[in-house]
């Protein structure tokens, strides 16, 4: 048991940094009374939203533990589930509810340049980053504190809960952010010729609001949910016997540990000097990866293991590091592929929209590469438990790639209050630019975020056949077949549900916004405030009634393949499912980032400006990628471990009752 005490005091580390973050944030000034009232209409809609989702989620935990409960050692599997379940959503509340903070106090150093804006965002977003690492490794370290090797698969249960949350917070967040965000941009920008974040657009709060809960605190519980899972899942592949010996089923936490001291490095070098802060981030992850590889190496050898299982841990964290770049490289601001849409919107909607799939498709192929290439050095290099130890090697990076993450919903609204606080133009030059890093942040993350997945998945996957006792997919099998069939299938018809959802509410938000400025009298000359309460409230509602199904969806269909098809249907199930969310995710986030960045470059001055043809065409393309960035492709995340993690913790059930 003492070796889980190491892994525990790390995780009071980071949580404790989390707090002294958020102390420190919430000192500094918060601005105006107009920036404070801006700010509080803001988390009000956030916290609210937060607390009609825990009421719908509230429900979902207690009916899947009175369900739990009759399996095998379902009482101590209810306690892990629940313990996933709180660790996530507090993860995702205490993030998001300082961002809301930190939003004004960004756009009030602003005032004072790049660098104090900068540094205040960062900080902000640390609060959320080492909040999830924090969480995690308490819950894992206590649990396991009480748990034998033999019954480690109990820790299932946690990963189950965090991975339900993360589902709900990913696509109810999802859904929200982007309706809101369509809504205010098809009427306001194309209709009505307003810049962004204008004060006069009846939806630009529940826009700023969409921010918080899709990126902030759906992203918190995404990253979070990779996190634990694929430390549960090497802990399996280790407990059920792949590498023998009390460290190989303690090395994972190792590694975890030093990535708590990875990402405090990494807060001394996430710092600007200058306008162009983009080097500062690189240097952030790339001292985080620096030092995490020279503390794993050091761990390896006093664990006496072969080197090649630090190579196996090296893998994973490289990875990160070439899921940051590619993404960059593709979604970048003025980066080739952007400007290649910005160039075609000259020619209409259509043709930048055709550029900017073309451009999503395209991206998928060095993520894959990459995935593949750190699958095959960590199994040459240890086996099949070293995919699970790069797997943790990877996601030991969650403290800082979520700081940088949550960087962006910050400044996003920094920009946002700056523009209806009517801040002068330097402020606004500064926030501008912070704002379009933060949302070339928030694209190259979800390159990480995907990526995890994938790894985590796979490393899951493996856990799934020790539990089932599988040795080999036999694609010839006719139930193997339709399996696979099955899988991948599924990523496709879960999309199309939150495409659907934010169509339906996206078009419920655009009459509204045309409803106000046609009923409320003197909106557009600024004499009259906009109905911003309830435009929130439409959001709010809907985004919470169209998250049920997609939920059903991912927890039904693994249960009635594994019932019905038996298990070797269901392990086709997965197989067919991970590679095929894997590419679709990456297409939809990398597409609709460039496409997202291609308008903001032309709003920059390019082709026209705002206002421009070429512009309202770039915005029709934005408004197309919002929904595949921010809600379908994020979402795909948190279904495929769902959707792993039910495969498992239900495998006793398949092996019993299954029809074949």
């Amino acid at each position: 048991m003492v070796l889980y005490y190491y892994s525990l005091a790390f995780g009071i580390v980071a949580l404790a940094f989390s707090l002294i973050a958020a102390v420190i944030t919430l000192k500094k000034d918060p601005g105006t009374k107009k920036m404070q009232e801006l700010s509080d209409a803001i988390r009000s809609g956030a916290t609210a939203y937060l607390n009609r989702q825990a009421m719908t989620i509230g429900v979902f935990v207690i009916i899947l533990s009175i369900l739990l409960y009759f399996l095998q050692n379902g009482g101590q599997i209810v306690i892990a589930f629940v313990t996933g379940a709180v660790t996530s959503y507090l993860t995702a509340y205490l993030g998001m509810n300082v961002a809301v903070r930190a939003n004004v106090r960004t756009a009030k150093a602003a005032e004072k340049g790049v660098k104090d804006a900068f540094y205040t965002a960062i900080l902000g977003g640390a609060v959320t980053g080492f909040a999830a690492i924090g969480f995690g490794l308490i819950g894992i370290s206590l649990l396991l504190s009480y748990l034998t090797i033999s019954n480690v698969g109990i820790l299932i249960g946690f990963g189950f809960g965090a991975s339900l949350v993360s589902l709900f917070a990913r696509v109810g967040g999802g859904i929200y952010t982007k309706s809101a965000d369509v809504g205010a941009d098809l009427v306001g920008k194309t209709e009505l010729n307003m810049p962004e974040d204008d004060p006069r657009n009846p939806a630009v709060i529940a826009d700023n609001v969409g921010d918080n809960v899709g990126d902030c605190a759906g992203m918190a519980a995404d990253v979070y949910e990779s996190y634990v899972v694929t430390l549960v899942a090497a802990l399996l592949i280790a407990a059920a016997g792949v590498s023998q010996g009390i460290h190989a089923f303690t090395y994972p936490l190792y590694i975890a540990a030093a990535g708590v001291v990875g990402s405090l490095a990494s807060m001394f070098f996430i710092k600007t000097k200058g306008k162009n802060a983009t080097p500062a981030l690189y240097k952030g992850i790339g001292s985080a990866i620096v030092v995490s590889a020279i503390l794993d190496l050091f761990i390896t050898y006093h664990v006496n293991f072969p080197i090649t299982y630090f190579v196996a841990v090296l893998s994973g964290l490289v990875l990160a590091m070439l899921l940051f770049a590619i993404t960059d490289y593709y979604t970048g601001p003025g980066k080739r592929a952007v400007l290649k849409i910005a160039e075609a919107a000259r020619g209409g909607a259509g043709t930048g929209v055709i550029m900017g799939l073309s451009v999503g498709l395209r991206t998928t192929f060095f993520p894959v590469i990459f995935v593949v290439i750190a699958i095959l050095v960590s199994y040459f290099s240890a086996g099949v438990y070293g995919i699970g130890i790069a797997a943790v090697g990877m996601l030991s990076l969650t403290a800082t790639i979520l700081t940088i993450d949550s960087f962006g919903p910050i400044t996003d609204n920094a920009g946002g209050i700056a523009e209806m606080a009517n801040l002068p133009s330097r402020v606004r030059n500064v926030t501008d630019a912070l704002d379009a890093l933060g949302n070339t942040t928030k694209a190259t993350t979800k390159g990480f975020a995907i990526g995890g997945a994938a790894l985590s998945a796979t490393a899951l996957f493996v856990a799934f056949s020790a539990a089932l006792g599988l040795k080999t997919i036999d694609a010839l099998n006719p139930l193997v077949a339709a399996g696979i069939f099955i899988g991948a299938m599924l990523p496709f018809i879960f999309s199309s549900f939150l495409m659907e959802a934010v169509g339906k509410t996206a078009t419920i938000m655009v009459e509204e916004v045309r409803r106000q400025v046609r009923t409320i009298k003197g909106i557009l000359t600024g004499k009259a405030k906009p109905d911003y309460a309830r435009a929130v409230d439409i959001v709010t509602v809907n985004a919470l009634k169209a998250l049920v199904v997609p939920e059903l969806l991912a927890i039904a269909t693994p249960i009635i393949v594994g019932l019905v098809l038996g298990k070797a249907a269901l392990g086709g199930l997965l197989v067919g499912m991970i590679p095929a969310s894997f590419v679709m995710a990456l297409f939809m986030a990398n597409g609709g980032a460039a496409m997202d960045n291609a308008k903001k470059y032309i709003e920059s001055g390019k082709f026209g400006g705002k206002g421009s043809d070429a512009h309202k065409a770039a915005v029709v393309g934005d408004t197309v990628g919002d929904p595949l960035k921010d809600t379908a492709g994020p979402a795909l995340n948190s279904m495929i471990k769902v959707v792993s993690t039910i495969s498992i913790l239900l495998a006793p059930v398949f092996l019993a009752y299954a029809l074949f």
